[in-house]
């Protein structure tokens, strides 16, 4: 479990981020959503510890990250998992090589075991078959499912996500969202996921932040989120067609 306490943070004397307190549960999807410019991606990356808070808490499991030094910060973050929005996979290296990359960098197993552990993880993403082969040779949908493989080699306790489907067609982002549920439920992973793709939304979100100009605007589940009284809220998941048709069946 992460819990944020009181979070504000600032930039240049603005500040993007007011008081913001939530709990991000383990073993489930953890939804964080806003417009562009709402604050939601500063409060993942100051979650992560990219940018450092100006007041309030991040707690891990009750361990204070905020006060951290260097040492304890490079221990914690051993057990943190990211999938970064464009995937970034190594272009010179093959699948198994990107999925191996964090073990060679921070495991303490036995290099013995690394082979057994990458194996695993391109098994549970169904990218056996894809093991030698380089980034560029394939599709947008199995460099995600690398990405997640990488992610999860260390057997993270923590999983960031940012955007995870992002330039992904509905299909395959169908995939790569029942894939990181699965996998956060399995391990019991406290998973947080900065998205604005709303079809994920109502796919997985166990638990939704809404963030609106900086500030926690809602916090709630997919199935209680078309009874939501907050109007900007219900202007972002109900701005496409889809979504509108959605509301209307569910309010028959």
């Amino acid at each position: 479990m992460i819990e944020v306490r009181n979070v504000t943070k600032s930039f240049n004397n603005v500040t993007v981020l007011h008081n913001i307190s939530a709990t991000f549960e383990a073993g489930k999807t953890n939804l964080i959503i806003g417009q562009s410019g709402s604050g939601k991606t500063v409060l993942m990356k100051s979650i992560i510890g990219i940018h450092r808070v100006d007041e309030g808490q991040i707690l891990y499991n009750g361990r204070d990250f905020t006060s951290m030094n260097r040492k304890e910060v490079v221990d914690l973050r051993q057990e943190v998992g990211m999938l970064f929005q464009g995937s970034a996979l190594f272009d010179s290296m093959t699948v198994e090589e990107n999925v191996r990359f964090p073990l060679e960098m921070f495991s303490q197993k036995p290099q013995e075991q690394w082979k057994e552990r990458v194996d695993f993880c391109l098994n549970r993403v169904g990218l056996s078959h894809a093991a030698k082969l380089f980034p560029s040779e394939i599709s947008g949908g199995m460099q995600k499912r690398a990405a997640i493989a990488r992610a999860i080699v260390l057997e993270p306790t923590y999983l960031f996500c940012d955007e995870p489907n992002s330039g992904l067609d509905p299909k395959t982002s169908l995939t790569i969202d029942q894939l990181i549920r699965e996998i956060t439920v399995e391990n019991n992973i406290t998973t947080i996921i900065n998205t604005h793709d709303m079809n994920s939304v109502m796919e997985i979100g166990d638990k939704i932040i809404f963030i609106h100009k900086g500030h926690k605007s809602w916090e709630g589940s997919k199935e209680s989120i078309f009874d939501a009284d907050n109007e900007d809220l219900n202007a972002l998941v109900f701005a496409s067609k889809l979504f509108q048709n959605v509301k209307k069946y569910h309010n028959r």
